[in-house]
């Protein structure tokens, strides 16, 4: 009978294990081919090798010395992203977690519209919502008419300006993470606050050792969904800036990937982003079924 199960368990998954094979595992040994392929000097363009015995690392040594080398570009703008992204994962968090648990308990007969008003951004493609940002902090944009009410003069936002595209990431990323909060949030007991407040705790003390604990994963999963396109972000900064000072590493790899004779250094770093990413990843999964055992 075990075993019949088992059986149809394995069916049932059989779809997604191929899809997955066919979108991502194919995909990823493409680009290890490219990556660890050989270069056509002739015309400059990566030649893909697929034998692993025949792989060169001469692409991996060049992706080292321009991070570690004594002429390191690269360094410097994986250092930028990291900052960028922590910078901008922290306001989603501070943003997004009061308007999430204002949805999840204080919204009432109301939460329906809220959830609408929260999922709406969705239904509007991200180069739209940039090119809405774009008009909002132009010279001319609403942004600066506010400061030219108060006194200060127009400043440049879309010069190449770190903070613009620190805000940027957050418009563009927040709506994933108050989601992945509400839902969280929304799942918690009503009961086990009142049992908090019965016991003698006040709003912020219940809060502090019930509500906040109890949305440690939702926090954990919430941080991973934003965090990990933030990392690869390409578009934002080149919407928003388009200076070499505040380039991140997607546009870094953007660069190399569309520069004749650069294709397989774009494609180490692609792989060398997507391994760092599997870090926080395999640590959320061990996380999630730690607790779940717990």
């Amino acid at each position: 009978m075990n075993k019949r199960k088992n059986l149809f368990w394995v069916a049932l998954a059989a779809p997604g294990i191929l899809w997955l094979a066919v979108l991502f595992i194919v995909p990823v040994y493409a680009v290890l081919a490219i990556a660890l392929g050989k270069l056509d000097q002739l015309i400059e363009a990566p030649v893909a090798v697929w034998n692993p015995v025949d792989w060169s690392s001469s692409g991996v040594i060049d992706v080292w010395r321009d991070i570690f080398g004594s002429a390191a570009f690269a360094g410097p703008i994986i250092i930028r992203t990291i900052v960028y992204t922590a910078i901008a994962s922290l306001l989603c968090l501070l943003i997004g977690y009061p308007a999430a648990y204002f949805v999840a308990r204080f919204a009432g007969r109301r939460k329906a519209l809220f959830l609408v008003l929260l999922i709406a951004p969705f239904w509007i493609s991200y180069m739209m919502r940039m090119l809405a940002w774009i008009d909002l902090l132009s010279t001319d944009g609403y942004v600066n008419k506010a400061l030219g009410w108060v006194g200060i003069s127009p400043v440049n936002w879309l010069g190449g300006h770190a903070v613009t595209v620190i805000f940027g990431l957050v418009y563009g990323y927040i709506p994933y993470l108050i989601i992945v909060l509400y839902a969280g949030l929304d799942r918690i007991e009503p009961a086990l606050l009142e049992a908090g407040r019965d016991l003698g705790l006040g709003r912020f003390r219940t809060f502090v050792h019930v509500t906040l604990p109890l949305s440690r994963q939702p926090i954990m999963t919430g941080l991973l969904i934003t965090v990990l396109p933030m990392l690869g972000d390409y578009y934002t900064n080149q919407m928003l800036s388009g200076a070499a000072s505040t380039s991140m590493i997607g546009n870094l790899i953007q660069g190399q990937l569309g520069t004749p004779g650069l294709e397989g250094q774009g494609a180490v770093l692609s792989l060398l982003l997507l391994a760092v990413l599997l870090i926080p990843m395999i640590y959320y999964v061990i996380a999630t079924n730690r607790e779940a055992a717990q």
